[in-house]
């Protein structure tokens, strides 16, 4: 019989209503790392990490008895069960749940072989806690969360896909805004990049979300990947 480590719920800051706190889980089997970044995530406003394991059969036992979070963040190598072969378990029985893999490897295949079971997104350990932060809540809107050189990966893997199934009449430049942006560079560094002003780029990426049928910077670069739209 396995024994479930440090999975007791921890309390979220006194600021923070339970009811809005965002519920999210953390598989990780490194001591050290995984109460570092839990104590980090019940820092952050309407973040709550209400539970943490050290692997993922225990998140599943959990899962079965009837906890669903809204978020899960999923270590890739993982003793027993691996964090790839996880996040299909995971999703059949929680398919509402986000499950965002946080490690330390960025190959293209374990990339792949998370989004093809279906992660939300793919965030490296070595990425500034601002982004983890910022990646929960993008999953949750729906997003795609992944640190900028994974996303370059990821962007060398759809190029070799088939190609874009519809045309939402981007410009060539409105494409390269949207390529710059999904490999994480901020208004500012696109409009340096291709010298062109701040307000530029801004009436731009207002046309990139009308046309694309999106709100976000998040939901653009998205749907982009998705569909392979540069």
């Amino acid at each position: 019989m396995r024994t479930a480590t440090n999975t007791e719920p921890t309390t979220p800051p006194a600021s923070v209503s339970a009811q809005s706190a965002i519920s999210i889980w953390l598989i990780e089997d490194n001591h050290t790392f995984r109460n570092t970044v839990a104590r980090v995530l019940n820092a952050s406003e309407n973040l709550e990490c209400s539970q943490r394991f050290a692997n993922a059969e225990d998140a599943l036992d959990a899962l079965v008895g009837g906890a669903v979070p809204e978020v899960i963040l999923l270590d890739v190598e993982l003793p027993g069960q691996n964090g790839i072969t996880a996040v299909s378990a995971i999703k059949s029985v929680a398919p509402s749940t986000r499950v965002v893999m946080l490690t330390a490897f960025d190959d293209h295949d374990k990339i792949f072989r998370a989004l093809c079971a279906g992660a939300s997104g793919y965030l490296l350990k070595t990425s500034p806690v601002e982004r983890i932060v910022e990646g929960i809540q993008e999953a949750v809107r729906g997003g795609a969360p992944f640190t900028p050189q994974v996303a370059q990966k990821v962007l060398k893997m759809f190029s070799k896909l088939e190609p874009p199934r519809f045309d939402y009449g981007l410009t060539g430049r409105e494409q390269k805004i949207l390529e710059l942006m999904a490999r994480g560079l901020i208004k500012k560094e696109i409009a340096d990049q291709l010298d062109l002003s701040y307000h530029t780029v801004d009436t731009h990426l207002r046309n990139i979300y009308t046309k694309l049928h999106v709100h976000t910077r998040t939901g653009a670069v998205a749907k982009a990947l998705n569909e392979r739209l540069f």
